[in-house]
């Protein structure tokens, strides 16, 4: 794929040093070190190699990369080890696409504590999967789920949501059998909404009784147990967005699709059209629109366009890609071999 004409880190170098200084005290040390990462990233400060040809003395230098996980320049490579890893696990089945995605009030309050509720948002999911997919009126087995945390819309607005890919079937209780799921039909999805809106009731609730949320400024009243319970009692009557796509068309199709998923960052490099000293411009995706007129342009401030950015950045540690059930880390090999037989 040819290099993008404009990167991100293009932005970070012509008004990076501006926006630190406008912005001082409002920046965490983690944001900071990203910022350095991606200008640094395949340039002279973060050193390089250099080769020659012993024929005709053709010199090439090749600066080494930052391998941040927030780079949207590193993330390819990153994607391709990963996926090579996964190729040989990947069944001879239908594998579905299934979405989690947490309301916006629940949204607000994750921007203040996303180590916790990011964490909150990994574990209702995937027991809501788990629990629903074991029970004997539906698929009545026990599945496998590769999950992944994507922050963003395509404007790269605060939007926390869940990936999951899971193959049509699972082991049976006693493990002895594969049951395999209906044609182009996993789960239920009311039945996964609503599971999955009371599970992650309970585990705000059981954080914010351990004082485990830090609530600051227009949420500083939330503090108190009462309030907070008021403010999530509304929720408890909506519909939770659950979405389940079609099968994919077989274990190729799966591995396209991961490896445009698991190493995603807010933006992609070939989606910036144009910078100058007062704006970005970069191409978004209209959800509400099929084809390719779902594609339209936006234009931001280049303080808001940075600010939009480093909001995504994860905390330190944080595992965006997670596996449960068949394919926890603890037994997977074994337990894949297993579903082979």
């Amino acid at each position: 794929m040819a290099r993008p004409a404009l990167e991100v880190a293009d932005v970070f170098r012509g008004h990076g040093a501006a926006w630190r200084h406008a912005n001082r005290g409002h920046v965490s040390l983690l944001q900071l070190k990203v910022m350095s990462a991606i200008e640094s990233c395949r340039t002279a400060a973060l050193g390089g190699h250099v080769a020659r040809c012993e024929d005709c003395a053709h010199t090439t230098i090749a600066y080494n990369s930052c391998r941040n996980r927030h780079c949207p320049k590193c993330q390819g490579a990153a994607a391709r080890q990963w996926m090579a890893a996964r190729e040989a696990e990947l069944l001879p089945i239908p594998y579905f696409h299934v979405v989690f995605t947490l309301p916006s009030a629940v949204g607000d309050i994750a921007y203040q504590n996303k180590a916790v509720i990011y964490d909150l948002l990994f574990k209702a999911s995937s027991e809501t999967m788990l629990r629903i997919a074991a029970d004997p009126n539906h698929l009545g087995a026990r599945i496998g789920i590769t999950s992944v945390l994507h922050t963003w819309g395509s404007a790269m607005t605060h939007h926390p949501h869940l990936h999951m890919i899971v193959p049509g079937g699972g082991l049976s209780r006693d493990g002895g059998r594969w049951i395999s799921c209906k044609p182009n039909f996993l789960l239920p999805v009311r039945v996964l909404s609503k599971l999955f809106r009371r599970l992650m009731l309970e585990k705000l609730l059981a954080a914010h009784g351990a004082g485990r949320l830090q609530l600051l400024g227009s949420h500083a009243h939330l503090a108190d147990a009462k309030t907070f319970a008021a403010f999530l009692a509304p929720l408890r009557k909506k519909r939770w967005f659950v979405y389940a796509k079609q099968p994919f068309a077989g274990p190729r199709a799966v591995l396209a699709y991961l490896s445009r998923y698991t190493h995603r960052v807010a933006i992609s490099n070939h989606r910036l059209i144009a910078v100058d000293q007062r704006s970005v411009t970069f191409k978004v995706k209209d959800y509400r629109i099929e084809g390719p007129g779902r594609y339209t342009t936006m234009t931001l401030d280049v303080g808001e366009f940075i600010r939009r950015f480093l909001i995504h950045v994860l905390p330190k540690g944080f595992h965006r890609i997670r596996h449960y059930g068949l394919f926890a880390s603890a037994n997977r090999a074994e337990t894949i071999a297993r579903v082979r037989e």
